[in-house]
């Protein structure tokens, strides 16, 4: 923990950035999906996490404000 605490001493930016990038994916995702999948059709649930459960945008929502919380403390 000591390492990645010191590698993020000098980019304390690249969680946030990280975080961002997750949450315009996942509009690039849904997206894509929403032309590809035709709308009542029954989908995978790796799919259902991509669209309707919206993980990316929630791993990109939690690792940018633990991101900011944890560059506040260095």
């Amino acid at each position: 923990m000591s390492q990645f605490l010191d590698k993020l001493d000098k980019a304390p930016g690249v969680p946030v950035l990280v975080g961002v990038a997750l949450v315009v994916l996942n509009f690039i995702v849904r997206l894509v999906l929403y032309f590809v999948v035709p709308p009542g059709e029954p989908v995978s649930f790796f799919l259902f996490l991509l669209t309707d459960a919206n993980l990316l945008l929630h791993l990109g929502i939690a690792i940018s404000v633990i991101g900011l919380l944890v560059g506040d403390v260095l």
